[in-house]
């Protein structure tokens, strides 16, 4: 089955509402078996395209996910890059910054870690918890030591969605592909998922109170995701809205983004040059000697 890219993709600067994006929809799968055949096959896929991606060492690719707790972000990262070689790709994960990180601009722990051309990287959770969590926290915006800034003032966010455009823009021109996800999870199949972790001891170290607390805050990190998606997603790096109470769907889903945009790139092995010809011949005469 066939699924409408474009469709999941956030058109910036429109008033988004996520209660009309849906957090279900129909399967791109039959059964659990034809999933695994579907997710193998956009595994290697992925995994050529990857090596395209290294030898033509002109891009990089970097994905961000984001979404509420047991959104499924570890999940999809796992299974969709499951058979990228790892020297090829770095996975990064920002939760609460460090009293170093604090004293620096907002962007620069996340700036480190970006990947080199020829390789992937993922960031789980990124810059844009500091739109985000910070923003339905405002005293952690208050521990970040800002000059002059009150916790309340809208111009703060709107200042970093506009420093977090031209971050991204600046990025897209030296080469790096950004795809933004937002794992759209409702707040009846977290519920379900935290109950899970309780019931499986294998996940039991998955919950917390912490997490049971930050779903009081459940309209305000969706008012936080709306703002913060219509104001940060353009043409070069929009964010894509994946149905995630799915797992299985949003991974195929997530598969089909990242494949679409490496084959946009239109990447080749570097070409044969008489030089080049020149130089392996004199090589096979050493090896066969």
């Amino acid at each position: 089955m066939k699924f409408d890219l474009d469709a999941l993709r956030v058109r910036g600067g429109r008033k988004l509402d996520l209660r009309k994006w849906a957090a279900a929809t129909k399967r791109l799968y039959r059964s659990e078996a034809h999933y695994q055949e579907l997710l193998a096959a956009d595994v290697e896929t992925l995994s050529k395209l990857q090596r395209l991606l290294y030898a033509s060492n002109g891009y990089s690719i970097l994905l961000v996910f984001q979404g509420m707790d047991a959104a499924g972000k570890d999940g999809a990262i796992g299974h969709v890059l499951t058979g990228v070689n790892p020297q090829g790709c770095e996975v990064h994960s920002f939760k609460q910054p460090s009293a170093n990180e604090l004293e620096h601009d907002f962007l620069w722990r996340t700036t480190w870690p970006l990947p080199a051309r020829g390789r992937i990287g993922v960031f789980n959770r990124s810059y844009y918890e500091e739109v985000l969590v910070v923003r339905v926290h405002p005293e952690m915006l208050k521990a970040e030591g800002l000059p002059q800034q009150q916790s309340g003032d809208r111009r703060v966010w709107k200042g970093r969605y506009r420093s977090i455009i031209a971050f991204e823009k600046h990025l897209h021109r030296s080469g790096t592909i950004i795809l933004k996800f937002f794992l759209h999870l409702s707040k009846e199949e977290q519920r379900k998922r935290f109950l899970e972790r309780i019931d499986d001891p294998d996940k039991n170290w998955k919950l917390s109170h912490s997490d049971i607390a930050e779903r009081k805050f459940w309209k305000q990190y969706e008012r936080a995701y709306e703002e913060c998606l219509s104001g940060t997603s353009s043409k070069s790096s929009p964010w894509h809205v994946i149905p995630a109470d799915d797992k299985n769907n949003a991974r195929l889903i997530i598969s089909r983004v990242v494949i679409d945009a490496l084959q946009r790139l239109n990447l080749t092995y570097p070409a044969m040059t008489a030089a080049r010809r020149r130089e392996l011949q004199a090589i096979r005469k050493q090896l066969e000697r």
